[in-house]
């Protein structure tokens, strides 16, 4: 990365380290979205089973990177002062962090996934094929959270190509897994929704092992010596890790985790309801990727305008991106309400699936709405390093107003399962003003402080 002095130059760097990103981002998006397809065509039980299992692993996974991502800014912020030498050691400690995360998330989930899968009262086979799908993504956690501290790293250093084709690499691997182990294939055993958490699982650790061979022997990483010194852990450095990155975190986790208890909620109707809310949330969960990758590239840009104390270049990044995050919303809006038949039908063969799922997908365009301001905004405020507001106003939008309000409209008006996604809306949406009314307080605030100085 490189100062700039125009918007033209400013839009070509931010696109120049978006699109990768987004690539990135829409391809480990679309593992998920193929593991819910596929499954969806073994069978609707396979389909839900692999939709609660999902619902219950993304806002875990979501949530710990996002604490694991704290190395982002912090690393762009080194960067942008000049301090090169001290990268290695901030990298080296968050993947020993990263063991640590892991070992304990595996350890929580052997005690808490029976206990969990019990109380939804799931059909026999759904509860089957969730509990193992499970297990099995269980496999994977310790090389998938090693992957999102070397690709936080890649990425902070304004090669976002690097880490794209890396995950270019895995979406071929989680299909052909996919198919040859949902639908028995090549002498497998068909294992239906389990082997979508077996593919994956064996997908993580391919990235991993890729991510960690070109960090240590691929140029420009190699020149900051990332494992070839030897670290001992430092408590002082984890605590820097997870001041950041612990809010970053729980704030990702309080939006996601809200859509997991709408899923827990939603299994006292039928399966077909089920497994049509998850198609139209997966599909909501891709189009999600536009604002998230925006969000991940403006933390990269404000974080390195920010470390070079170049404040008004970083407002003028975080202008440009929330914009242009808001355009892409109403253009995929548009286009999902013309094609929401032939979504639907990407994800199953079941008329009355189909047909529910459609219904999903117009509220889902509200939600991308939304997202297009809020996210972004979380995205300016990390690479600030004002983490602990957004945090605090995720928490009170996602689970003080719209589950709650969701609740109230499902179980006591006429709206259904529908009454969850309309509460949900409800949240986003009063997310988006306040994270951006904290941004615009923030931004006054040192700009004033720039002035005195």
């Amino acid at each position: 990365m490189k100062p700039t002095s125009t918007l033209r130059e400013k839009y070509s760097v931010f696109i120049r380290i978006l699109i990768p990103i987004l690539i990135t981002q829409v391809t480990m998006s679309l593992m998920t979205f193929f593991d819910t397809l596929m499954s969806g065509h073994a069978s609707p039980a396979d389909l839900a089973g692999a939709a609660v299992g999902s619902s219950l692993w993304n806002p875990v996974q979501t949530g710990l990177s996002g604490i694991l991502m704290g190395i982002t800014p912090i690393v762009s912020h080194l960067i942008g002062a000049g301090k090169r030498n001290k990268v290695a050691f901030n990298v080296t400690q968050a993947l020993m962090l990263a063991a640590l995360v892991g070992v304990l998330v595996i350890g929580c989930g052997f005690f808490l996934v029976p206990t969990i899968l019990n109380y939804m009262s799931l059909e026999p086979k759904v509860h089957h094929v969730a509990f193992y799908f499970l297990t099995a993504l269980g496999t994977g956690v310790l090389p998938l959270f090693g992957y999102i501290v070397l690709r936080s790293f890649i990425d902070s250093l304004g090669q976002t190509r690097i880490s794209m084709a890396i995950t270019l690499t895995s979406l071929p691997i989680n299909v052909a897994a996919n198919y040859v182990l949902i639908f028995g294939k090549l002498g497998f055993p068909r294992l239906g929704g389990i082997g979508s958490g077996i593919a994956s699982a064996f997908t993580y650790w391919c990235i991993f092992l890729l991510a960690l061979i070109i960090v240590r022997h691929a140029a420009p990483f190699r020149e900051y010596g990332v494992f070839r010194q030897f670290f001992r852990p430092s408590l002082a450095k984890w605590k820097e890790l997870l001041k950041i990155g612990v809010p970053i975190g729980f704030a990702i986790f309080f939006e996601t985790a809200v859509f997991a208890a709408v899923t827990l909620l939603m299994s006292r109707f039928d399966t077909v309801t089920i497994a049509a809310h998850q198609s139209a949330n997966n599909f909501a969960s891709t189009l999600y990727m536009i604002p998230l990758s925006i969000c991940m590239a403006l933390t990269i840009l404000v974080g390195y305008e920010t470390g070079s104390s170049r404040l008004k270049d970083a407002r003028q990044y975080a202008k440009l991106g929330i914009l242009t995050a808001a355009a892409l919303s109403v253009v995929t809006a548009v286009i999902l309400m013309l094609v929401r038949q032939n979504v639907a039908e990407l994800y199953s063969n079941d008329a009355e699936v189909i047909q529910l799922t459609k219904h999903f997908l117009i509220y889902a365009i509200f939600f991308q709405i939304s997202d297009a301001i809020a996210t972004p905004t979380q995205g300016v405020l990390r690479g600030y390093k004002d983490v602990n507001p957004a945090f605090f106003l995720t928490f009170v939008a996602y689970w003080i107003i719209a589950l709650p309000l969701g609740y109230v409209l499902a179980s006591y008006t006429g709206q259904g399962p529908y009454g969850y996604w309309i509460g949900l809306i409800t949240g986003l949406a009063i997310a988006a003003v306040l994270l951006l009314r904290r941004l615009i307080r923030l931004q006054r605030k040192l700009a004033g402080l720039s002035i005195d100085h």
